[in-house]
């Protein structure tokens, strides 16, 4: 008897132990499973989504988040969502099902980023927008979402002061002398917060800066060259080539397009009576080339390195359960989500330094 019960106490303590053991790896039973931590940056993978790659400026952001990724020692999977938000909900999908640590998004449609982070809640996974803002309930309805990017009224200030300083230093750009700047803009895609902050902040910075201005003819050639020397052939016939007096442009990429149409009518290239004042925003390499020539005016630095190298910096220290915070970015964070890569002026004066 005595022998019975002591075999079945042996028997319970391990029955009591082994349902401990079991416990403490359930994690709390039915509950969804926590993305794994990876406290070797070598073992983080980061699954990322651009929404196409042929946009100039994001190409440099990959290059930036690439050679981030590389230094770091983690491994970075890029995808081209060709601007199609519906493809790029299926490359979501695809990395949750790999197994990635974090995710990192550039949005096609910025108002289609709430079920994005549902998928990525669902999964506890960090995520990370950048370039395309998120609405604020959908950046608010989760802890481990964050945002990179650059504040599009101070690009819009900036190119608008460009404009307005060279008004300023050439009063014989006014060519009616009525003293109204006409312009024209080109605009990018329509409710992309970019292009209607940066075509409200240009315009409110010429006029602060003293000057009447009148729009002669403002749509949307959706950030593409291509389309932008359509638009801008179409503005010139429309209006008449000699009462445009200054083309502001949302992107380097459409204000380049816009110098192409100048340029087949005779235009900046070189003769300074038939010169107008073209700007855009991004600092490319062919616009800064472009300004090099003479041909465009000026540009606003859209950090493509920083913005590129912080995505990379928040997703590889959330996968490893950090906290995003300056010392392990290395970048400020504010609101605990957000992070503001400042834009810089580019004019002839300084556009040398951004060449590389």
């Amino acid at each position: 008897m005595k022998r019975f019960k002591k075999l079945l106490a042996i028997v319970m303590t391990t029955a009591l132990v082994a349902a401990t053991v079991t416990g403490c790896k359930s994690g709390g039973g039915a509950g969804t499973a926590e993305a794994p931590k990876q406290a070797d940056s070598s073992k983080v993978l980061v699954g990322s989504a651009i929404y196409k790659f042929d946009d100039t400026f994001m190409t440099g952001v990959r290059s930036a988040m690439e050679a981030q990724a590389k230094e770091k020692g983690s491994t970075l999977e890029l995808v081209d969502s060709q601007n199609k938000q519906p493809t790029q909900n299926e490359q979501v999908d695809t990395f949750i099902t790999k197994g990635v640590n974090a995710l990192a998004i550039n949005a096609v449609d910025r108002t289609a980023a709430g079920p994005i982070i549902e998928k990525a809640k669902a999964k506890k996974l960090p995520i990370v927008f950048l370039n395309r803002e998120p609405e604020k309930n959908d950046m608010n309805g989760y802890d481990k979402v964050w945002y990179v990017g650059a504040k599009a009224e101070q690009s819009g200030t900036q190119s608008g002061e460009i404009i307005a300083d060279y008004f300023k230093a050439h009063p014989e750009a006014d060519k009616n002398k009525d003293g109204v700047i006409q312009y024209v803009m080109l605009q990018g895609e329509p409710g992309h917060q970019d292009a209607t902050l940066r075509t409200e902040y240009s315009i409110k910075a010429i006029e602060a800066a003293g000057f009447k201005t009148q729009k002669l003819a403002a749509d949307t050639a959706m950030w593409d060259k291509a389309k932008a020397t359509d638009l801008m052939k179409a503005f010139i016939t429309g209006q008449g080539i000699g009462k445009i007096e200054a083309v502001l442009c949302n992107n380097d990429d459409m204000a380049l397009g816009a110098v192409e149409a100048l340029k087949a009518e005779g235009y900046n290239k070189g003769d300074a009576s038939k010169y107008i004042p073209v700007v855009g925003v991004d600092a490319t390499a062919p616009a800064l080339q472009a300004m090099k020539e003479g041909s465009l005016l000026g540009t606003v630095l859209n950090d493509a390195e920083n913005q590129g190298k912080a995505t990379v910096n928040i997703a590889i220290a959330a996968a490893q359960g950090k906290e995003i915070n300056k010392e392990n970015i290395g970048y400020d964070v504010t609101d605990g989500k957000y992070v503001w890569i400042n834009y810089v002026k580019v004019t002839q004066d300084n556009y040398t330094k951004y060449i590389k």
